[in-house]
């Protein structure tokens, strides 16, 4: 691709939504201490005062900025029902913000949304590429299959917003690996929506992690439209006919690509949810109990744990690519991303907690926690103040 198609589809498109979030975000926060929407620290949450939790709203208005400036360069009509889905999401996280939601009413207005992307959309999930010798699946399984693994990415992205900086910075690592692999293969309208995606969280990170005066939450109102957009991107992926599966080479297995990229949230969330129904409550009951909480009981800093967890899913990543690029098949791909994933979840999470807290082993993770926290040094409170100022 030439450097007017980067510029017109993933330059202009990020920057747009970057200084629209930039510009909104003092805004929202001063919105959101007037009107008291924020989130009050309890038992369950982490930060010590409320916090403005409108952070999905400035993140979806760069967002749709940026798809809106894009429009008058590149065609991308096909995103209109997406951003029909990513307003109803944005709405019904950010009245579970503010008033409240049962589980089973989000849950239906999540399968309702995902439907109608099938429906008018036409987004679905009817093709394995080969994985196990299958490759396009009826209608009848294909649309299941898409609402399941839809519902479970957004579901996934909204539990790991449990600290500063996780979920975005998650979500910016996610939507710039799809995005490269649609900017490389011709698509458009995702390559776009990834730019755009990628350009709103930057700022609202920064603010997130760094920010005091200026520290916002993201709020489910945006983990539900960063689940949403994401899950849209592993659909296009798996799709049938789509311009990845064009893209790529016959032995790149885009099921375990896609679920590589998703290692942490979707590995972590399968274990949590199994771990409720073991003890016999509620999958979807609130608690403590997710690998982000297990990093910050130990004494790692906010930051500190969204390094770690970023490198580990990221490790997974590097690790698919080696074996594709080695050559290894589809199905043995799919095996070592599986094993990896339950590795850095699960195969994490139960052996640290069982630590004896005065054995040597812990005290060492102590410290190391205890390095991570650089809130007080000099450069990040300069940068605290530049960002507070913004």
């Amino acid at each position: 691709m030439g450097s007017h198609i980067f510029a017109q589809t993933t330059l202009l498109p990020f920057l747009t939504a970057l200084l629209c979030v930039g510009i909104a975000h003092p805004t929202m926060v001063r919105i959101a201490h007037l009107k008291d929407i924020v989130d009050v620290p309890d038992a369950r949450k982490l930060q010590r005062t409320p916090i403005p939790i409108m952070g999905g709203i400035c993140v979806f208005l760069g967002g749709i900025t940026g798809i809106g400036i894009s429009s008058f360069f590149e065609a991308n009509a096909d995103l209109f029902v997406v951003v029909m889905a990513m307003t109803v999401m944005l709405y019904t996280g950010t009245i579970d913000d503010i008033l409240g939601l049962s589980p089973r009413i989000r849950l239906v207005i999540e399968i309702l949304t995902v439907l109608c992307l099938i429906g008018i959309g036409g987004y679905v999930l009817n093709d394995f590429h080969g994985l196990w010798g299958l490759g396009i699946i009826p209608m009848w399984a294909a649309v299941p299959l898409t609402v399941f693994a839809a519902v479970g990415i957004i579901n996934a992205i909204n539990l790991i917003d449990g600290v500063d900086g996780l979920s975005s910075g998650f979500c910016i690592m996610a939507c710039v690996m799809f995005g490269w692999l649609f900017y490389l293969a011709g698509d458009t309208s995702m390559t776009i929506l990834a730019a755009v995606s990628a350009g709103a969280l930057v700022p609202f990170f920064l603010h997130n992690v760094y920010g005091k005066t200026s520290k916002m939450f993201i709020g489910d109102g945006g983990t539900l439209v960063l689940g949403t957009v994401i899950s849209i991107f592993v659909i296009r992926i798996l799709q049938n006919g789509m311009p990845c599966e064009h893209y790529v080479g016959r032995n790149m297995g885009l099921i375990p690509f896609t679920l590589a990229v998703l290692a942490f949230p979707v590995f972590d969330t399968l274990r949590v949810m199994c771990a409720r129904i073991l003890r016999g409550v509620s999958p979807f009951l609130p608690d403590k109990t997710h690998l982000h909480h297990l990093f910050i009981s130990l004494g790692f800093s906010h930051a500190g744990t969204t390094v770690v967890i970023l490198t580990l899913n990221l490790l997974v990543v590097l690790a698919w690519w080696a074996a594709y690029a080695a050559g290894a098949s589809i199905d043995l791909q799919l095996y070592l991303v599986l094993l990896l994933g339950v590795l850095i979840t699960t195969g994490i999470y139960y052996p640290l907690r069982r630590l004896n807290p005065s054995g040597h082993a812990f005290r060492r993770l102590r410290r190391l926690g205890r390095l991570s926290h650089i809130e007080r040094t000099g450069p990040v409170l300069w940068l605290q103040r530049l960002i507070d100022r913004m």
